[in-house]
């Protein structure tokens, strides 16, 4: 079997990297991807053979309506003679416009219901995968037909966080004691997406006002944003400039702040302390996720704050029941993409 990964986004390459090499094994996989934010550098780290197909068009909304077909077919032109079986993606609106276009089983996996490309992804795929917590309602608002919709165990973080878990507690590293400053990671706000609302460079107070009590470690999304944060009003913060795996970030984070969706809930799930500073709506599985007090909402966090919080804060087991979910979960797709 042929089956095409379409990674948009840095997170997908995380969500889908072990069931990637899983198939692997004994089918052919072709990888294709766009230039947005993390996502080359993490498919160079995890070393895999991908296209890059397209670009980003930014974060203006007539950008990106101009930019979607023009991708589509570009996408469709590259494949058009690869004899793909079977196609899936996550947060992908391009990829089912383009199965359908090669008559191309689609799997579409989604688990933000805000976000306007739903819509034709929905119309075209031939199945939707989304978390339990994500409302039939809400499908429907969106032309999602239920016959098409696949609910799976937990949210989409436990679909590889269960086998990161493993690994981690393989090759444990006992985390140095003393007089060490504590680290902060922090996830600045996502600036293109289409569906973000908030306000930018918000943050910039609150990492100005910590920056000489802890060792800060921000992770941009993308080149634009780095700069912003490696201006000389920043001197003393650690802005990384390539991409990081999760299993480098949680032994060593003391502390995560997320402006955005999926890493904060990927170190909220593995029992770090976790506030997300999240300026739009929550999504239904972050507010699962707030419900099993997994992480703290706190979208006005002010330096004094975060610091206290540090101080009362420690870490805790990963949720073993999102774990197992996710573990259920990635059986679920796996044996979705291979027709079982």
């Amino acid at each position: 079997m042929k089956i095409w990964f379409e990674l948009s986004n840095s997170p997908h390459i995380n969500m889908f990297a072990a069931m990637i090499r899983d198939l692997e094994r004994e089918h052919e996989v072709v990888i294709t991807c766009r230039p947005l934010a993390n996502t080359i550098d993490l498919l160079d780290l995890h070393g895999f053979k991908y296209e890059v197909v397209g670009v980003h068009y930014g974060g203006k909304f007539s950008a990106k309506v101009f930019g979607f077909p023009v991708r589509v077919m570009q996408l469709r032109n590259y494949l058009a003679d690869k004899k793909i079986d079977v196609a899936i993606s996550q947060s992908s609106f391009h990829s089912p416009v383009v199965s359908r276009l090669l008559g191309v089983r689609c799997i579409y996996m989604n688990d933000n219901e805000h976000a306007m490309g739903n819509i034709p992804a929905f119309i075209c795929a031939n199945t939707i995968m989304v978390p339990e917590f994500l409302s039939m309602e809400k499908l429907k608002k969106q032309h999602a037909n239920p016959k098409k919709v696949i609910h799976y165990p937990g949210v989409k973080e436990g679909l590889y966080l269960w086998e990161l878990d493993q690994r981690l507690q393989a090759s444990a590293v006992q985390r140095p004691e003393g007089k060490r400053r504590p680290v902060v990671y922090i996830r600045p706000e996502p600036w293109t997406a289409q569906y973000y609302k908030g306000s930018r460079n918000f943050l910039d107070e609150l990492l100005l006002g910590m920056k000489d009590h802890v060792d800060i470690v921000l992770l941009p999304r993308g080149k634009e944003q780095g700069k912003h944060y490696q201006s000389a009003m920043f001197e003393g913060i650690r802005v990384i400039t390539t991409a990081l795996d999760i299993a480098d970030i949680a032994p060593d984070c003391d502390l995560f702040i997320g402006a955005g969706g999926t890493m904060t809930r990927e170190m909220a799930v593995l029992g770090i302390p976790t506030i997300s500073v999240y300026q739009d709506e929550l999504l239904d599985v972050d507010r699962y996720l707030l419900q099993v007090g997994a992480f703290a909402h706190m979208p006005e966090l002010t330096a004094t704050q975060a610091l206290d919080f540090l101080k009362s804060a420690s870490h805790q087991p990963p949720n073993r029941e999102v774990l197992e979910r996710g573990k259920a979960a990635y059986e679920l797709v796996k044996n979705t993409i291979l027709n079982r």
